[in-house]
């Protein structure tokens, strides 16, 4: 007897718990929810020969970023691969084929190969959310709203995932600078679903770009709900928060929330490692005492020196490792990405060898004080930072820490013209940008008494 999903397409099982196990797995994964592996593990186990639902695993592990996972992903195509067969859809076939370019390392053609699932497949909205998070890694915003808005027109008010779908499209509108209408997509998103975390986190997004600290601790503060289903997002979430009282100088409230709810848990996913790497970074630059917080994220860090899956975890490990006085580890961390950056035929190992290995390299020669050449070094990876995945808002730890190495080393108008490139590539001025121009103008003034 055929089968369909909930967005009627044909799938290869016989069980109807399966079906119904599969549906609750592409809902969660929408929404960011916890309960997505249970709903996976319980589709396998009514069909254990489900095509679809091992590559969706398959991919599950990849996205996460971890070298010990490799091999479960590959486990996992090499199931999918031995059901799938002429009998099975199109649809399995191409996602098939699609995870086994990932598992070559080519992550920019897996994401082209769902990209052309969807134009087969408009309405599968799981080929789309995963485009999105592939494109995520490799920081590919335009590439996030083209893959949308060539699907767009087929999610209609029936469509069960329109909401995800909306939040999903309102996060590539702020990417590409678009800031007006991503906010009023995320807003409507999150209206027609409470459990959208990405809707909520998208017009999260474009109050920090536009510079509405206020009203983004007001937009999450008021609905904390819309992200307490999550998995891990949910301190991403908190991040975001973090950020906005940051911004408004409340430092006292920023180190509560990283210790109550952005590492309350020490984990090592590197989502939540860039998390607080990022969020301790921005507190030092603004002369914060974070106390032995920088030992815990570093400890972790010492036992990821190999992965070299994602370049902007990384660079996150190599953060840590070098803030929290582990230079041999942030050495080590460096090693692997020059290796990697000799493997340009993969995905990775281009961006390592653009942005990965001189943005590395200025860390760590920021957090030895070496300032004027982590500037040099930082400004040689900024042309492709962009590649190393991430949002603009994690990125902006980067661009930071080029502009204070900047005024670190004296380079006064390099700082200046730094921030207001910077300023150009957000939406407004921000506090951190108002307090370095002060600082610059003060030291100016300074000089000019002193001549």
């Amino acid at each position: 007897m055929a089968r369909t999903d909930a967005f009627g397409y044909d799938l290869t099982v016989t069980s109807h718990d399966a079906v119904s196990a599969w549906d609750k797995t592409v809902q969660a994964f929408l929404a960011h929810a916890a309960s997505t592996p249970t709903h996976l593990g319980a589709a396998l186990e009514a069909e254990p020969d489900f095509a679809l639902a091992h590559v969706a695993k398959g991919f599950f592990m990849l996205l996460l970023g971890r070298s010990e996972l490799i091999e479960t992903g590959q486990d996992a195509f090499e199931t999918a691969t031995r059901i799938v067969s002429q009998s099975s859809t199109g649809r399995e076939r191409a996602y098939v084929d699609a995870l086994g370019q990932y598992l070559t390392g080519d992550l920019r053609g897996a994401a082209d190969a769902m990209d052309r699932v969807l134009v087969r497949y408009p309405r599968d909205a799981l080929a789309l959310k995963l485009v999105q998070a592939m494109r995520f890694v490799m920081g590919d915003g335009a590439g996030m709203r083209r893959s949308i808005e060539a699907v767009l027109s087929n999610y209609d008010a029936d469509h069960s995932a329109t909401p995800y779908v909306n939040g999903c499209y309102a996060f590539a509108l702020e990417e590409t600078g678009d800031y007006r209408a991503a906010e009023a997509r995320g807003r409507d998103a999150v209206l027609r679903a409470r459990d959208d975390a990405w809707g909520v986190h998208a017009v999260a997004h474009v109050f920090d770009m536009t510079n509405r600290s206020q009203e983004g601790v007001t937009w999450l503060v008021n609905q904390p709900e819309t992200w307490a289903h999550c998995n891990n997002f949910r301190y991403h979430v908190w991040w975001h928060l973090a950020l906005f009282h940051l911004d408004r100088g409340e430092h006292a409230e920023v180190l509560r929330l990283y210790d109550a709810e952005i590492r309350a848990d020490h984990t090592d996913d590197y989502r939540d490692i860039s998390n607080g790497a990022s969020l301790l970074t921005r507190l030092e630059l603004e002369g914060v005492d974070i106390g032995n917080r920088w030992e815990e994220l570093a400890a972790i860090c010492e036992n990821r020196t190999e992965d070299g899956c994602v370049v902007f975890a990384d660079l996150h490990y190599v953060l840590a490792l070098a803030s929290g006085d582990k230079e041999q580890s942030a050495q080590r961390m460096l090693k692997t990405l020059q290796r990697n950056a000799q493997a340009p035929t993969t995905t990775m190992g281009q961006v390592s060898a653009e942005a990965g290995v001189p943005a590395a390299e200025g860390l760590i020669q920021f957090a030895n004080g070496d300032y004027a050449n982590a500037l040099s070094s930082l400004k040689a990876a900024r042309p492709a930072i962009q590649t190393v995945g991430g949002s603009h808002a994690q990125r902006d730890v980067f661009e930071r820490l080029t502009i204070d190495a900047a005024l670190r080393a004296g380079m006064m108008g390099e700082a200046r013209s730094l921030i207001h490139d910077r300023t150009r590539r957000r939406g407004a001025v921000d506090g951190y940008a108002e307090r370095r121009l002060a600082r610059i103008g003060t030291l100016e003034a300074n000089v000019a008494a002193a001549l």
